[in-house]
């Protein structure tokens, strides 16, 4: 009888949630991926602007080329370079490259709601219905910004600037994909779906891999700030020495944070023992510091003085596996376990994950910053790479035995 009963009728509000959740996947997709690369574009631009006013009140120039000086900045976000004056500048402002990150992650995540209607359900995906929502619209938001971040080179690129439209392509892939992507499919709710499908040991293994590399770049943060205050008076000269304005002062201090991200890897490859250069023929370590002239940059303040290390340096290699253990203890006590093996197989993976991203966000972090000496100013990310696998694969195997003993003691008390 239940069978012959009609379905209860859908109010207002119902069909036009469900409306909304199956939205043109074409169109939404296409004009999602458009609109991350114009947020972020359209903010350099402006600030371009803005800094063409604070250094001479638009005395000299044109509105155009604050325009394009905006546009070159956030193409370097992307890992484009430029040229300036026949010298080539590499390295990526990585600040500049998380808030380009953010912007793909919100409006990704807006875009896989918009379109969460679509396809199977969990149940049919569940029963093993092939579902492509992600992927097609990955492929189209990524096919919007890819053909945005080319124009924007084509138009703000000149012959004496030459960013590299290859270089920013590429960039402009990887993020689209990685971070785009990624927004689309938790907006969605596909990532659930996977994540749920996946052993537990891998969730908890991941899970600790995200506290580890995390609590190590807050400690590679510290350790930098910290630098920076103990010798805040020659910081504080270097500006002076500029011999900038109010305005120029604000806008230095603006693309000084661009770099922020960068000198934190430094800082944490300096934190690892191998270290870093700034200048061909240099070396920042815990062990010894080689330095030449440096130019005039607030946040060089922060390096040690040149010469042997002090007697404790060394010991600051310790941080890396405390650090690790700090995030397995973490991540054990959110997924909790009383087996040998599970304890040492997520801390040890968790530890050496995070050490392989850590060693490639490293190798993103340098590159020339001007002529001769400062061709070569990059953390030694290779060396950084494995030291840190070492590392915090090592705390965090020792951290997830540990705590297994703990859970298991517990338990048995109870």
């Amino acid at each position: 009888m239940s069978s012959l009963l009609s379905p209860p009728a859908r109010t207002s509000d119902q069909v036009s949630a469900d409306l909304r959740h199956r939205r043109p996947l074409v169109v939404v997709a296409t004009l999602g991926g458009i609109g991350a690369a114009a947020a972020t574009l359209v903010v350099c631009l402006a600030v371009g602007v803005v800094g063409w006013f604070l250094t001479d009140a638009g005395a000299h120039g044109a509105p155009r080329d604050a325009l394009r000086t905006g546009a070159l900045a956030w193409l370097m976000a992307h890992g484009s370079g430029v040229h300036v004056s026949g010298t080539a500048v590499t390295v990526v402002p990585l600040g500049l490259t998380l808030v380009v990150g953010w912007a793909l992650w919100r409006i990704g995540n807006r875009v896989g709601d918009s379109i969460s209607g679509h396809g199977p359900d969990a149940d049919r995906i569940g029963d093993g219905e092939r579902d492509w929502t992600v992927p097609l619209a990955t492929g189209l938001f990524t096919l919007g910004y890819v053909v945005t971040t080319i124009v924007t080179a084509s138009v703000a690129g000149t012959a004496a600037t030459a960013p590299s439209v290859p270089r920013a392509t590429f960039w402009a892939i990887l993020l689209s994909v990685a971070v785009g992507g990624t927004g689309i499919a938790v907006g969605s709710g596909r990532a659930a779906i996977a994540v749920a499908w996946l052993p537990p040991t891998i969730r908890a293994a991941a899970t600790a891999a995200r506290f580890t590399l995390l609590g190590w770049l807050a400690v590679s943060l510290v350790v930098l700030l910290g630098s920076l205050a103990v010798d805040f008076s020659t910081a504080a000269n270097v500006m002076s020495q500029l011999h900038t304005g109010a305005g120029e002062s604000v806008l230095y201090t603006l693309l000084t944070a661009t770099v922020l991200p960068n000198a934190t890897l430094f800082s944490g490859s300096y934190l690892l023992g191998p270290g870093f250069t700034v200048g061909v023929g240099t070396l920042v370590s815990p062990h010894a510091v080689v330095l030449g002239p440096m130019p005039m940059f607030p946040l060089l303040a922060a390096l040690p003085d040149a010469g042997p290390a002090p007697a404790w340096a060394p010991w600051l290699v310790l941080l890396a596996p405390l650090a690790a253990a700090l995030g397995a203890v973490r991540a054990q006590r959110r997924h909790p376990t009383t087996r040998w093996d599970e304890g040492a197989i997520r801390g040890l993976a968790g530890g050496v994950c995070a050490g392989l991203a850590f060693g490639i966000l490293a190798g993103f972090a340098g590159g020339a910053v001007g002529p001769g000496r400062m061709a070569d100013v990059a953390p030694y990310a290779l060396d950084a790479c494995v030291r840190a696998v070492l590392a915090f694969g090592a705390g965090g195997l020792l951290a997830g035995l540990a705590m297994t003993w703990r859970q298991r003691r517990s338990e048995h008390a109870q």
